[in-house]
């Protein structure tokens, strides 16, 4: 393996604001990303103009400082010119690169610009080498992975794939797959694959096992992950290949970036002179000072659910202080198990952080009734003397957990480091000095990290010295007069032909000059090649006469998602379409297959959401089994059957289906799978019913398939709730399999149990309790020509399967209307129906 070097790794920090920015490029940063005003992942950060991105470049660039805006959202059919046009601000201003999720959006920059640099979102879930196989021809020059990878993982990705990769590091994490998760969506209308998360992870809800609610004690919030921080695991990371850490935060304050990336910049440091030490517990405790909900190192280990999800509490609580010993009259004694002083911010937990906690000020720290000065340390049982009026000490109790919620001095020293008049780097200079009498002196300054020159020639020509001659220490002396700049004089070699003078004002002229001069080109953005595009010039034309949209209705084809035998046996009996078998274990495809092949009903295989590294044995099984199509779940998955197509020499290949989690929210993202190989592309779950009807006119429908009926699947996530509430293992080799003998449910605040359902890879998916329909739609849409209309089941009866096919058949040969259907949904279904999303 070629040796990795320091300048190859790069800390990339988030910022929300102009002091983040500050904080992050004051610390240490290597790159920052950051958003504007619209299209990015976090919508509720302040987030920067559009007419800002120069000034921002410029700033950065200054300071050697990459800058890559975050477009990580999916882009809806009438947005594609907005986004095209802060794409153009984006090549302008000489942005660095632009972090997407949407390959249509990725299509849409490469005709505009075929050399604008592209970084593969991790809200693209690229998590195995064949994903970022996928990304290949389209010049992604870098991905982000998901944060479920494992270092073995992403080390076999980087030497498979050879792409360079970036891994999140630090911060808050995602109990769902990034742009896998739809519960914001579903519930309040906030997609997550549109910046507006409204983190329903952080809610606490109850477990139901088989229909019972099972004790938790005080562990309420079961979707809740600690918070990710890998500074231990610098040293693997780095040998692994990753040569972007990513730091989470762009709702954070700029303390929090000022610490999180100093800590971060000092582990990498010490790797490369040599010093594979872990940070000290002072740098521990101080990045739990700024956020923290306990720290874990996330998937990077390999799996382990008991260590992931601790339960009692969705925010941050800071640093562990001990509990509570005695309550005394106007103090509790406790023996610190962290440092404390006067004006820290303190809370205390009573295990139940649903209802209002005590916090406030430490007013006083005593030792026996008396006061102490200064900062107490780990190990000191002392009185600790809330103020007056912050915490009622009648609601304090006995073994309270005490945790330290801010630190006014550690915020302090942290915004000294941006808050400064000073430069917040500097850069080496090298200058080169020829002299000869009679002549100007001629000067060469070389900003080294920019490897740019300048020549500077004085004004006056050089005379023979009556005294002090200029030598080289003279030089050194005057032009590395340098504070205040972002240089710092490095080297100086002067050759100068006998005993020379100039005055000394002359050598402060000509190094202000140089200076300005190569500080002038420090901000100068890179160039990139723009094109003139029309965003829709690629539309085909697609006129649906009546003549057309009449014959789209005898067309249109239902086909039945399956998730048990019952199902399948039920659904072959119907004149469904096609059948589609989604099970929790490949092991059940064979009865399912052989069902289908005695009714003589086309059948699909379901593939699973993810795809990781060592997982194409199960789509080799798919393929073996030899059904008429594969319902393909995401980028790895697609370009491991296309590769398979390609090489198939002799017999039938199965059709391609491309599914929700493809994320298409665009006529350019839906033909670029078509063009890939898809026979059919299911529309992202995140369109509402005006946004399908903008994308279905710009597309192919004959190519597409509109699920109509379903229970949302929610949260897809590799954190098993099976395995560490129902069991004394840590993950899939030791749990048991209780998810083959029970079932399990979340019931919400407001009563709603939501099925918890696994697949093979022993991820969870969530379904949302209520079925969601879009029937009063399904004559709009088989008018504008749609091929496929998905009926999807869960736990259904047979007879339930049957009864819901005979309502959309009748629906959709016109017996009966799309609001019939719907009343009907709800007359049969106890919890009733849903229009979802449709409706946002």
């Amino acid at each position: 393996m070629s040796k990795i070097r320091r300048e190859d790794v790069e800390l990339l920090a988030p910022a929300g604001d102009w002091d983040c920015m500050r904080a992050a490029v004051a610390n240490g940063a290597d790159a920052i990303f950051f958003g504007v005003e619209k299209f990015n992942a976090r919508a509720r950060a302040n987030n920067f103009q559009t007419d800002e991105l120069p000034e921002i470049m410029a700033f950065l660039h200054s300071y050697g400082v990459k800058g890559f805006l975050t477009f990580n959202i999916l882009v809806f059919e009438n947005e594609l010119e907005d986004a095209k046009q802060l794409m153009e601000a984006c090549i302008d201003a000489g942005v660095d690169a632009v972090i997407v999720q949407d390959l249509g959006l990725v299509k849409l920059i490469r005709e505009l610009s075929p050399d604008f640099p592209i970084h593969g979102s991790t809200q693209m879930t690229i998590t195995s080498p064949e994903a970022v196989e996928f990304t290949k021809p389209f010049d992604i020059e870098r991905v982000v992975l998901g944060r479920e990878n494992n270092l073995k993982q992403i080390k076999k990705i980087g030497e498979q794939a050879k792409l360079p990769m970036e891994v999140f590091v630090h911060g808050a994490l995602c109990v769902s797959y990034s742009g896998q998760c739809l519960t914001s969506e579903m519930w309040g209308g906030r997609s997550a694959n549109r910046g507006e998360c409204a983190q329903a992870c952080r809610l606490p809800y109850d477990l139901m096992v088989d229909g019972e609610k099972m004790p938790m004690g005080d562990v309420a919030y079961l979707l809740s992950p600690k918070d990710l921080a890998a500074i231990e695991l610098m040293p693997e990371l780095i040998e692994a290949g990753v040569m972007s850490f990513k730091i989470e935060g762009r709702l954070k304050t700029p303390e929090y970036v000022a610490n999180v990336v100093s800590k971060y910049r000092a582990a990498i440091d010490r790797y490369f002179d040599g010093n594979r030490s872990a940070p000290s517990k002072e740098e521990m405790r101080e990045l739990q000072q700024s956020f923290s909900r306990g720290f874990t190192h996330g998937f990077l280990q390999g799996t382990n659910n008991k260590q992931l999800v601790e339960g009692t509490f969705p925010k941050s609580r800071g640093v562990y202080l001990g509990r509570v010993e005695r309550v005394l009259r106007d103090a509790v004694v406790c023996k610190l198990e962290a440092p404390l002083k006067r004006g820290d911010g303190i809370v205390f937990d009573a295990g139940d952080p649903t209802k209002k906690e005590e916090g406030g000020r430490v007013y006083d720290l005593r030792r026996q009734g008396v006061k102490l000065e200064g900062e107490a340390q780990e190990g000191t049982l002392l009185e600790l003397v809330p103020g007056r009026n912050d915490i009622d000490l009648r609601k304090v109790h006995v073994g309270d957990r005490i945790w330290k919620t801010n630190d006014p001095a550690l915020d302090r020293r942290l915004r000294a480091t941006f808050e400064t008049e000073k430069p917040y780097r500097t850069f080496p200079l090298h200058v080169k000095v020829l002299g000869v009498l009679g002549q100007p002196l001629r000067t060469w300054w070389t900003d080294v990290q920019k490897n740019t020159t300048v020549e500077i020639v004085s004004e006056l020509e050089l005379e023979e010295a009556q005294k002090r001659p200029m030598d080289q220490s003279l030089l050194e002396e005057q032009l590395g007069r340098l504070g205040g700049t972002v240089y710092q004089l490095e080297s100086l070699d002067a050759d100068l032909k006998g005993d020379l003078i100039l005055p000394i004002r002359e050598l402060n002229r000509m190094r202000r000059v140089a200076v300005e001069q190569l500080a002038g080109e420090r901000p100068k953005p890179p160039v990139y090649i723009k094109r003139e595009v029309d965003s829709y010039s690629d539309v085909r034309a697609r006129e649906n006469t009546s003549a057309e949209a009449s014959s789209a209705k005898g067309t249109a084809q239902l086909t039945a998602l399956c998730r048990s035998l019952p199902q399948v046996e039920a659904a072959v009996k119907t004149d469904v379409g096609m059948v589609i078998a989604d099970f929790e274990f490949v092991k059940q495809f064979p009865a399912a297959m052989e069902i289908a092949r005695n009714a003589g009903k086309p059948i699909a295989l379901a593939t699973p959401r993810i795809h990781m590294p060592g997982e194409n044995g199960y789509h080799a099984s798919i393929l073996r089994m030899q059904p008429d199509a594969v319902l393909v779940r995401n980028t790895g998955a697609l370009y491991y059957y296309l590769r398979a197509r390609a090489e198939r020499t002799v017999g039938p290949f199965p059709q391609l289906i491309g599914d929700f989690s493809l994320n298409i929210a665009n006529h350019k993202a839906a033909d670029l799978f078509v063009d890939a190989g898809c026979s059919l592309i299911t529309p992202s779950y995140d369109l509402n019913v005006q946004q399908m009807f903008d994308l279905l006119r710009r597309t192919d429908t004959s190519k597409v398939e509109v699920v109509i009926h379903q229970h949302l699947p929610m949260f897809h996530t590799e954190h098993c709730v099976y395995c560490t509430f129902l069991s004394e293992g840590t993950d899939f080799t030791n749990c048991g399999r209780p998810c083959e003998e029970r079932r399990v449910s979340l019931q919400d605040r407001i009563g709603m149990s939501h099925p918890v359902r696994v697949d093979e890879g022993c991820r969870n998916t969530v379904y949302n309790a209520i079925e969601q329909s879009g029937a009063e739609y399904l004559r709009q849409f088989a008018d504008l020509g749609v091929a496929s209309f998905r009926i999807e089941f869960l736990e259904e009866t047979a007879d339930k399967v049957i009864e819901v096919i005979d309502l959309y058949r009748d629906a959709l040969a016109g017996r009966i209307n799309g609001t019939q259907v719907w009343r009907s949904l709800k007359a049969i279904n106890q919890l009733g129906v849903t229009r979802g999303q449709l409706v946002k």
